[in-house]
């Protein structure tokens, strides 16, 4: 029997569903599960050029977490920057790759066997802004609020629901990144990677950033003084996530969501040893919903498995203290 086209959820009732206090489910990892599906991943561009060259791996990859249970989708453009692109080479096809990105987020959506709304994060990001590529220059600030301004554009544009910036971790490139994607009238989600240090203090990953001694509490307020409608933990280890979003909390009191890592960094690809189990994911995922997390995915070496756990585990509204 044929399936009901899935439905195209709106900003409006996205918005609607935060306000009441659903749990939405976010999917898993795009660019390391990409790789783990068997797409070369590029220094410069790292997970982007497979919206060139492997289109049908991402319309499946969207697909499967939409089966899995996935509420939100996320277009593969979080290394879809001009800068990135044009370290591989395709400076000249920035428009293409951001829009045939969306275009295969709304393909997975709308051929999905079920009629429950899903909505498309566009995604932006931090990549190739803080040398952590070899060999690939770094914008200066001018420039990289040009391409943000663009790729926010272009994805706005091609019809995301919102857009999700990723891995926010510096007090300069931040405001920058935000600012871009608040210009265009879409609602705006923030998702910061930050460690906790032996003391307990909770900094921004030391790697690839100009000062090693900034705090998450100062990248988060740089960027959230300019607007922002939910913040989320994301890029960060299962096991510290929980402090650092009771940090959070008591700078935002607005939506939170939380996406962390599995597994290791060795570059260009994501390393899978040691992945957490899905069900030891659902634990730990219970946990933030309990503190009041109402957006709950993962991010590099998370997959379907783990998006399918959360759908079957986790419960459809958060605790009513955080909901009013």
């Amino acid at each position: 029997m044929e399936g009901h086209p899935m439905a195209k959820g709106s900003t409006a009732d996205l918005q609607r569903r935060l306000e009441g206090g659903d749990v939405l489910i976010l999917d898993g990892a795009i660019g390391t599960e990409l790789q783990h599906r068997g797409v070369p991943m590029d220094h410069a561009a790292w997970c982007a050029i497979a919206n060139k060259t492997h289109q049908e791996t991402v319309l499946k990859l969207h697909q499967d977490y939409i089966r899995a249970g996935a509420d939100i989708i996320t277009t593969n453009t979080f290394s879809s920057a001009r800068h990135s692109l044009e370290g591989a080479g395709l400076g000249d096809q920035v428009q293409d790759i951001n829009a045939r990105a969306v275009a295969l987020a709304e393909e997975a959506r709308d051929s999905a066997p079920d009629d429950r709304p899903v909505y498309i994060a566009g995604s932006l990001s931090h990549f190739g802004t803080l040398g952590e590529s070899p060999g690939v220059r770094v914008p200066p600030l001018p420039e990289l609020k040009e391409n943000y301004i663009e790729q926010a554009n272009l994805l706005a544009e091609a019809g995301v629901d919102f857009l999700l910036l990723e891995m926010i971790r510096d007090i300069e490139r931040g405001p920058v990144i935000m600012e871009a994607a608040m210009a265009t009238g879409l609602p705006v989600w923030i998702g910061f990677s930050s460690r906790v240090e032996e003391d307990g203090r909770i900094m921004v990953p030391s790697e690839y950033v100009i000062d090693r001694n900034l705090t998450f509490v100062q990248v988060l307020d740089s960027v959230m003084a300019i607007g922002g409608s939910l913040v989320a933990v994301m890029h960060s280890e299962v096991d510290e996530t929980l402090p650092i979003l009771a940090q959070a909390s008591e700078r935002w009191h607005g939506p939170l969501g939380a996406y962390p890592h599995s597994g290791w960094w060795a570059r260009p690809d994501w390393r899978f040893d040691k992945v957490i189990s899905p069900e030891a994911y659902l634990v730990e995922a219970k946990k933030w919903v309990q503190a009041g997390v109402q957006v709950v995915g993962g991010c590099c070496g998370v997959g379907p498995q783990h998006i399918e756990a959360l759908r079957q585990g986790l419960p459809d509204q958060i605790p009513a203290r955080r909901a009013q």
